[in-house]
């Protein structure tokens, strides 16, 4: 069994920040690329920012500069430091991870978070 856990979420004033985390915890082999994805009421689930195993990272142009992914691998944990938050930031943020459970260590599978809302008002 594997679960993805985030926290961090909130309400916060515009050009404020807040820092999302994300563990990811149970029987896991490895885990790949993890990332962040969000959604907006209304629109689609869109990628927000991801990182590889190595430390590769790659953003969404709306956040380029106001928004940095990192991990610990040594903990299972990505974060997402976000600053200069904006209204249109406002969604419920997703944590993603694919990794190879120990059950099948051959095989590479998507897990989700729960979700956590962020929330940007004055």
């Amino acid at each position: 069994q594997v679960q993805l856990v985030e926290s961090g979420g909130g309400l916060v004033q515009p050009g404020g920040s807040l820092r999302l985390s994300c563990a990811a915890s149970g029987s896991i082999y490895s885990i790949n690329a993890m990332g962040w994805h969000r959604q907006a009421p209304g629109k689609e689930r869109e990628l927000v920012a991801a990182i590889t195993s190595g430390g590769s990272t790659n953003y969404a142009d709306s956040v380029k500069g106001r928004f940095t992914i990192s991990r610990d691998n040594a903990k299972n944990t990505v974060y997402l430091q976000m600053n200069s938050l904006k209204p249109e930031d406002t969604a419920v943020y997703y944590c993603n991870a694919q990794l190879l459970p120990r059950s099948i260590p051959w095989r590479e599978y998507d897990y989700w978070g729960q979700g956590t809302q962020v929330t940007v008002s004055s």
